[in-house]
């Protein structure tokens, strides 16, 4: 029986279910409980294929991020679709995909306190391809005493800020700096590259409006790494990019392995950035919907329905529902949306089933355990969202 902390959340990781689960036989969405998180199969599949197309074509690598996910059964797909590995926002995330066999990790977030960096040193001894992002010397010296103490090796890239004030050392000379302290200093950590994230340029409004800022903010990126090379370090690696600008990498020739994640599900944030030519950003489909169910008629032109705070992210737009006009919907509280009836385009009953499209995909997996996957109207299988929760 665990009792100390780290037993009780290392029991915590290793009890996560990892695995699809096979309904026998398939069960029409009608008679599955809501609200429900639904993964259309074959829309999904596409979305890897497409994306596989391009970083063929692109000459990238892809290393797709399961914070969006947080399943190992997607990430799998992902790897057998071409991604060359993974990252993961936490330490956690991490741990339950090692665990899940799913290599290789890359953890995007950097990692500070004593008791996340044993975890990844723990994690090490068992991974030659486990990855993580500094941005100070003081974690690159405390990691380089904890590994020479556990005789291992850690790879490593210097985590560079664009300008989101997020994370990351400056750009310039801070970060080589930094690069040489590693170099010359740690020969328990392998210093592979750099991570540049310009998260802030993602939804951008306009292909053209959004390829012009954000080139203009990785310049000091491309600078530093030119820096960094010129001090006599090898740069293999630049770690980076996401969904809105992974048609924009190829062109800016500085990111070599692209760290997208909501291409596989999509959202409606994703959707109104806009594409190359369409004012909404279609290069990937919609596979993510939440299935809720009609509860209440409290009012002639008000129909409520079963999800709300506690099943749909907030911070962004209000769900949309899907292949019907007329509805318009309205948070309701912690369980429950309001939808105005605007002479919908069908016939809402009580007890009715209806698709809504997701404002923001990551949180609003969060919220949920299991991804119900539909196949020809058909709930086939479950698949585990194993780390929602882990942000530690």
């Amino acid at each position: 029986m665990p009792t100390t902390l780290d037993e009780i959340f290392q029991d915590q990781i290793e009890s996560r279910p990892i695995e699809a689960i096979s309904v026998e036989p398939p069960v029409p969405l009608e008679e599955i409980p809501t609200p429900a998180l639904l993964i259309d199969e074959v829309a999904f599949q596409r979305n890897l294929e497409r994306m596989a197309r391009h970083i063929t074509t692109s000459g990238l690598s892809l290393r797709a991020h399961a914070k969006m996910h947080k399943s190992p059964v997607v990430a799998r797909k992902q790897l057998a679709a071409g991604a060359s590995g993974i990252c993961c926002a936490k330490v956690a995330e991490a741990e339950v995909m090692q665990r899940a066999g799913i290599n290789p990790i890359l953890i995007t977030s950097p990692v500070v306190s004593e008791d996340s960096l044993r975890r990844v040193v723990r994690m090490a001894q068992h991974n030659d391809e486990l990855q993580i992002v500094i941005d100070c010397q003081q974690t690159a010296d405390q990691l380089q005493r904890m590994l020479m103490d556990n005789t291992g090796k850690l790879g490593v890239l210097v985590d560079i800020d664009p300008g989101m004030g997020r994370t990351g050392i400056e750009a310039g000379q801070p970060a080589v700096d930094l690069v040489v302290h590693v170099a010359e200093h740690c020969p328990n950590l392998n210093f592979l590259g750099l991570q540049i994230y310009a998260g802030n340029c993602m939804h951008i409004p306009g292909h053209g409006e959004r390829r012009k800022k954000y080139f203009k903010v990785m310049e000091k990126g491309a600078a530093t790494r030119q820096m960094i090379e010129e001090a006599g370090i090898r740069v293999a690696t630049v770690s980076g990019g996401g969904t809105g600008t992974y048609d924009l990498e190829r062109a800016l020739g500085l990111i070599t392995e692209l760290q997208a994640g909501s291409f596989a599900f999509m959202d409606i944030e994703y959707r109104d950035i806009g594409g190359v030519d369409n004012p909404l950003f279609v290069d990937f489909e919609i596979a993510l919907h939440l299935l809720v169910t009609a509860i209440s008629q409290p009012q002639s032109t008000l129909i409520t329905v079963d999800a709300g705070f506690k099943s749909l992210a907030s911070d962004k737009m209000v769900p949309e529902f899907k292949d019907i006009e007329g509805l318009r919907y309205h948070w309701g509280g912690d369980e429950h949306g309001i939808v105005q009836l605007n002479n919908p385009s069908k016939l809402i009953n009580l007890g009715d089933k209806l698709k809504l499209l997701t404002p923001h995909c990551d949180p609003t997996v969060n919220l949920h355990d299991f991804y119900f996957v539909v196949r020809d109207g058909l709930v086939h299988e479950l698949w585990p969202i194993s780390t929602r929760g882990l942000s530690r």
